[in-house]
């Protein structure tokens, strides 16, 4: 019998991150409860900051001084961001919604 142990993510959808060395932010839109990418992407990192893939993997509409783009972060490497600033990343407005507090949560989905 293999021994299987299910982490439960640290960021929930909506949270705001930042990387912990890295400087970019963003809000998690989507978790991989462990790593679900490419092995070639895996590789493609420094091996010295190469993440564990037994961990959760966040997918963040992300932003940082001069552009915005979507990343795939481990959870190791990511911080809630409290700074309180507000998010630019433009797919922000078409998946989330800003409650009444100032947190995001996703936007209803309507099929047809």
């Amino acid at each position: 019998m293999t021994d299987v142990t299910t982490r439960t993510a640290k960021f929930a959808i909506g949270a705001v991150v930042r990387h912990r060395i890295y400087p970019f932010r963003g809000i998690v839109f989507d978790v991989d409860p462990v790593f679900d990418n490419t092995e070639e992407w895996w590789l493609a990192i420094p091996e010295d900051v190469r993440p564990r893939k037994d961990q959760p993997f966040y997918h963040l509409l992300a932003e940082n001084a001069e552009t915005e783009y979507v990343a795939y972060v481990s959870e190791q490497n990511l911080l809630p961001d409290t700074s309180g600033e507000a998010l630019r990343h433009a797919g922000i407005a078409e998946m989330f919604e800003r409650d009444a507090t100032g947190g995001y949560r996703m936007r209803d989905r309507v099929r047809n």
